[in-house]
């Protein structure tokens, strides 16, 4: 056997932080994406007291890779933080799950024996970089191609997220009543847990566009279902049935989020409490037309892969891209349970706190660990669905 070859190691999250998230056109739209991304890792090294010439590398998420956030951010948030230069870094986009590829990722090179300390994060400044950048307006071509075009051609073709988020509520009976529950359901939810201080300990202060300290995610609404059934429909018309609207879907948001990650062995010699074991992790595709339901089989993958069941999990974070994506989840996976959804997004998601495409992954990380903590659970599964129909899911055990 040669000597480099190692047995598998476990995989420890030490610390865990994102910034506020910002509503468009709010508080964060001033940050240029590499440095509102650096703020996260320094803030790592601050809270933990490594030296960050440890680092065997930095894994970013980010979708929108053109402008600002293009050339590999991860490389340049490093040298914004005045990080070491030998430390490497390179981007990942699994599209919404891109900044929980990234910790996959880490999570796996420690494992592997590859790596003894990493970072993985994200961040999308969707202000300054809109959805869609990276299509240039078809000026260098679409992406499907022919081939993929015709494979679909005969459902009605590839379609958009909010167009698939509609056919899931087709297909599944969901009313726009049930969406705007849902919808309500995360804004007070996301309230009352910003109220109560429980964002606290993962949130970063980061310079308003006043010069002032942002402290509070900018989505935050006080709501009430009947201003929510007042939204036009944002995808299709309510005369072509549309239920989706800006009250039951993720919020555009400026955002980043960053999660330490080393080996048990590593965080011991440096006298680093580990707060979390990463337990085990899945990846799947799933139909592309409909898109927002690979979250189902990931969950089920990560569950067998694990030995674990949806009774052994305290909480879930299923990331809240509309509300159709998390309902489905729970019609499928909990069935008649009316109890489930009392640990799923126990502190709202991203209909309240917003969506950032490439940190909301290392974000659901941030917020499950820290909910985990105050209540004493001991897994937590967090599963995103992604563009072109595929989902990440994870478990992690409180380990602090």
């Amino acid at each position: 056997m040669p000597t480099h070859q190692r047995s598998m190691r476990d995989a420890v999250i030490v610390d865990a932080v994102r910034t506020p998230f910002g509503a468009r056109d709010g508080s964060l739209s001033h940050w240029h994406p590499v440095d509102l991304v650096a703020e996260t890792m320094v803030a790592l090294v601050d809270r933990t007291g490594i030296d960050p010439e440890i680092i065997d590398d930095v894994i970013l998420g980010c979708v929108m890779q053109v402008g600002e956030q293009s050339i590999n951010i991860a490389r340049n948030a490093i040298l914004a933080a005045e990080w070491p230069e030998h430390i490497p870094g390179t981007t990942v986009d699994r599209q919404c799950g891109s900044s929980q590829q990234a910790l996959h990722f880490a999570a796996q090179g420690v494992m592997a024996g590859a790596y003894d300390v990493v970072v993985a994060g994200g961040v999308e400044a969707m202000t300054r970089i809109p959805m869609g950048a990276t299509t240039a307006d078809g000026k260098y071509g679409f992406p499907f191609g022919p081939s993929v075009s015709a494979r679909y051609a005969d459902r009605g073709g590839l379609v958009s997220q909010g167009i698939a988020a509609e056919l899931i509520a087709d297909e599944w009976g969901f009313s726009r009543r049930d969406l705007d529950e849902y919808g309500l359901r995360s804004q007070q939810l996301a309230r009352q847990a910003s109220e109560e201080g429980r964002f606290e300990n993962e949130i970063i202060s980061v310079s308003g566009a006043d010069g002032g300290a942002v402290l509070r995610d900018g989505g935050l609404r006080d709501t009430s279902l009947d201003e929510l059934s007042r939204l036009k429909p944002s995808f299709r018309s309510e005369a072509e049935g549309g239920r989706m609207t800006a009250g039951n879907s993720s919020q555009i948001t400026d955002g980043a989020a960053s999660v330490l990650v080393m080996s048990a062995d590593r965080a011991d010699e440096l006298g680093l409490t580990a707060r979390a074991r990463i337990v085990d992790f899945a990846v799947v595709g799933d139909d592309p037309r409909l898109m927002l339901t690979a979250n189902i089989p990931a969950t089920r993958r990560v569950l067998e892969r694990s030995g674990l069941t949806l009774d052994d999990i305290d909480l879930f974070e299923v990331n809240e891209a509309f509300a159709s994506a998390v309902l489905v989840w729970l019609r499928e996976l909990g069935g008649d349970d009316p109890d489930l959804i009392d640990r799923v997004n126990v502190n709202g998601g991203a209909i309240a706190l917003g969506h950032p495409l490439g940190a909301s992954g290392a974000r659901l990380t941030s917020t499950l660990l820290n909910e985990l903590e105050r209540t004493g659970g001991r897994y937590g599964l967090q599963v995103m669905c992604e563009g072109g129909g595929m989902a990440n899911a994870l478990i992690i055990e409180r380990l602090a």
